[in-house]
């Protein structure tokens, strides 16, 4: 438990990547087999679900450091997380920490507090706060919420593993694709040089994209190129090996059940098959809006009243196997014929489920921008752009394929609530941002990025000095500043005072030049709603 604290603290008290992956590396190099796997677990984004209550912990939290409520949740505020601030608060019992393995403590000290009474509960999560020195307890805090990350991808913990064992990194990230259990036997396979990748249902790691920011012309010749529009939908891979089907989102959530007819239209798939698509909403030859297929997300079963409304289809983009052979070295050009081949030889209803995205056909960039501009009527997000020769890599490398998006929706919004949260919690960097409707500002939309670091003191400084009302972290602020928001949809939402949602919102830029009177109305935004629909 002490190493991996240890490894934690490294990872968090750096922003450069070298350091990042060296302190991965030296943890792995000394790592017991099942720690190691444990570690991995964490590092790469996956988590057990929250074991205990947050509201029990901050109570046995409170009484032990026998700090009063009141002064409990200052501090919460202060700090913006709770496993920090409870490991800040508990009286200091164990300076020299735990000696036990990360794995004892996940499956012999966490795991089983499920499971107990809440009596039990308590007497043992205590237990484990007074083993534990201050860093030890945050992170523990932290695995027992559900709530544990830190700033690495799993591309870093991938280079690291590559660097411990030899062994290439795109044999490493498919070996952690896919669903795995975090021990002994898993880690000593995924480290071994001559293991075979044979689980049926485990999918390749995902090509991914740049966006463009640079003038198209830089790409040379449009002929070199293929362009496909950017669906907004749930990237996936539908595999069909061994008799059986697996679709898995980009997200590495097995998402079968949640998709019977794509599910069934794979089983008209020849054997050891792998097809890289988007999970799209789709009636009557149309894309449907994201949010009809939102309604799925989520759902463990699906009723025929739903499936009737919101059919979905994989629109294919690539071929990763076929028979059992990998393809993804093979040029895009090749792939894609072969794609088209078996895709045009399924039956009638099995071709409706999965169909092929549509290459777009231009003899110039020139023209391509301004076939681009049916983007929005299309209800699609832009361009992809994939150069023929390409092979399907690992992550998002620059330079074979680009995003090249339209311009987001945009609207100038007023801030009226600001809030610190996480790292940030001594600074208000997340905000809401509020229209005009009739004569009142009426909250629109919540964004937290797209400022500078200056930008955001300025802000936070406003924020103090113009404090109408504090709500625990969240702060109500005079009507005074103006910024400009981007988004890439919008959509109607009757959990909004609004009565719209919007996607990805983020701050374009400060509108110094605005006064709040130039801010844009509801109206406004409910007719971008009706032109978008």
């Amino acid at each position: 438990m002490k190493n991996f604290s240890d490894l934690y603290l490294a990872l968090d008290q750096t922003n450069k990547t070298n350091e990042k992956v060296e302190a991965i590396v030296k943890y792995f190099q000394t790592a017991d087999a099942a720690d190691a796997a444990w570690a991995i677990y964490f590092l790469s984004g996956r988590k057990p679900r929250q074991i205990i209550k947050t509201a029990k912990l901050r109570e046995w939290a409170a009484e032990i450091s026998e700090v009063p409520d009141w002064l409990f949740e200052v501090s919460y505020d202060a700090v913006g997380d709770l496993a920090e601030t409870i490991a800040l608060l508990l009286p200091d019992t164990n300076a020299e920490g735990s000696n036990l393995p990360l794995a004892f403590w996940v499956e012999n000290r966490t795991m089983p507090l499920r499971e107990m009474t809440e009596d039990d509960q308590r007497e043992a999560v205590v237990q484990a706060w007074n083993e534990l020195d201050a860093n030890e307890r945050f992170i523990w805090n932290k695995l027992v919420t559900g709530s544990f990350r830190v700033g690495v991808s799993q591309s870093l913990v991938v280079r690291a593993l590559a660097q411990v064992s030899g062994i290439e990194k795109e044999i490493i990230a498919h070996r952690l694709m896919g669903t795995w259990s975090p021990n002994t036997d898993f880690y000593l396979n995924l480290l071994e040089a001559s293991a075979e990748d044979a689980d049926l249902s485990r999918p390749f790691p995902f090509h991914l994209a740049h966006q463009l920011d640079f003038p198209l012309e830089e790409l040379g010749e449009i002929s070199d190129w293929q362009a496909e529009w950017k669906w907004d939908g749930i990237r996936a891979q539908l595999i069909r090996r061994g008799g059986e089907s697996f679709l898995w989102s980009r997200g590495e959530d097995l998402v079968s059940e949640r998709f019977p007819e794509i599910t069934e239209a794979s089983f008209s798939l020849p054997d050891g098959t792998v097809l890289d698509g988007e999970i799209l909403p789709w009636k009557d030859s149309k894309v449907l809006p994201f949010a009809q297929l939102q309604r799925r997300i989520g759902r463990k079963t699906i009723g025929k009243k739903l499936l009737e409304e919101v059919p979905v289809v994989l629109l294919c983009y690539d071929l990763l196997e076929l028979g059992g052979e990998d393809f993804r070295q093979k040029e895009l050009q090749i792939r894609r014929a072969e794609l088209i081949k078996i895709l045009e030889k399924l039956p009638g209803e099995a071709q409706k489920t999965l169909q092929f995205s549509p290459v777009v056909k231009a003899a110039s960039w020139e023209e391509l921008t301004k076939i681009r501009d049916e983007s929005r009527s299309r209800k699609v997000e832009g361009f992809m752009l994939k150069r023929l020769a390409s092979p399907f890599r690992v992550g998002r490398p620059r330079g074979d394929w680009w995003k090249w998006k339209i311009e987001p929706l945009t609207v100038d919004a007023v801030m009226i609530y600001a809030r610190g949260t996480g790292k940030r919690a001594s600074l208000y960097t997340d905000y809401t941002f509020a229209v005009w409707n009739n004569g009142e500002l009426v909250p629109f939309a919540k964004a937290y990025s797209g400022l500078t670091d200056k930008e955001i003191r300025r802000v936070d400084r406003f924020v103090r000095d113009n404090t109408i009302e504090t709500f625990g972290p969240v702060r109500s602020v005079k009507a005074k500043l103006v910024f400009e928001l981007g988004f890439e949809g919008i959509q109607k939402s009757s959990r909004h005072k609004s009565g719209v949602a919007v996607r990805f919102p983020r701050i374009l830029r400060w509108r110094d030049d605005k006064k709040i009177e130039d801010a844009d109305t509801l109206d406004a935004i409910h007719r971008m709603l009706e032109a978008e629909n």
